[in-house]
């Protein structure tokens, strides 16, 4: 079983994501293991539910959005290869698989079969919420990557020139901004803490830390003329992140 060890709290952390969880399904028979993996999941900002049995675990990624379903290896109705392949019937979702004893054909099949990652379940919990991170900001990453152009109202964003344009005209921005602004227009409407847009860019050569997010966001505004106190694109929630504003097609159409 895995133990909380002193110290891996981060207040800081918990006070920018209180208000936007990174959601987290939990599939496993042990309540006492998926409670602890509440209990320590959500002391780094995350939304956890859990189910008991295959067919609801499969219900729930159907009916809710998650960031990563985490399957135990032994679970009521069927064994988590099943579960992985209906699941990825119909959702790219990023599924861990967990396994009190890690086998080697049992890892392979599982990452042909489409699983992102198989770990042990006595892996220390640090370790376990590493390599979730990672596996989410690659999800991220990927999902922005598929997508050439994304389009907010008179914004659109060109991902394979790099470019953006307000209202036909072009938008000088520098490498961080255009990739702080893409990161936000691919999750238009929703809340991006500082953390989150940090590694959201976490892989590039320029450095990036937490509180010159807001310098960069202050320059993108300055470019599209947005207004902090009445913004057209960007909203501060404040102490904790942004949101680009999704607007509703009649906001635009005057």
């Amino acid at each position: 079983m895995f133990e909380i060890q002193n110290g891996t709290n981060n207040p800081s952390l918990l006070s920018r994501v209180e208000h936007h969880r990174e959601k987290l399904l939990i599939v496993d028979k042990d309540s006492n293991f998926a409670n602890f993996l509440i209990d320590y999941f959500s002391r780094y900002g995350y939304e956890v539910t859990t189910a008991d049995d295959a067919n609801r675990a499969i219900r729930l990624v159907g009916q809710s959005t998650f960031d990563t379903v985490l399957v135990d290896m032994v679970t009521p109705g069927m064994d988590s290869f099943q579960i992985l392949r209906k699941i990825r019937d119909f959702s790219e979702v990023p599924v861990i698989l967990l396994s009190e004893f890690q086998d080697e054909t049992d890892t392979i099949l599982g990452l042909e079969m489409g699983a992102d990652d198989i770990l042990k379940k006595n892996l220390s919990p640090r370790e376990l919420l590493a390599r979730l991170r990672a596996i989410i900001r690659r999800s991220a990453k990927h999902s922005v990557s598929s997508v050439a152009e994304i389009k907010v109202g008179y914004l659109v964003i060109n991902l394979v020139n790099r470019t953006a344009r307000e209202s036909g005209r072009e938008l000088k921005l520098t490498t961080v901004e255009f990739d702080l602004l893409a990161t936000l227009a691919h999750n238009k409407g929703q809340l991006r803490t500082r953390q989150q847009l940090l590694s959201g860019i976490s892989d590039r050569d320029y450095k990036v830390t937490d509180r010159s997010i807001d310098v960069h966001i202050s320059s993108i505004r300055r470019k599209l003329n947005d207004s902090p106190s009445n913004p057209r694109f960007i909203r501060t929630v404040r102490a904790i992140g942004y949101i680009l504003l999704d607007p509703e097609p009649r906001a635009w159409s005057s």
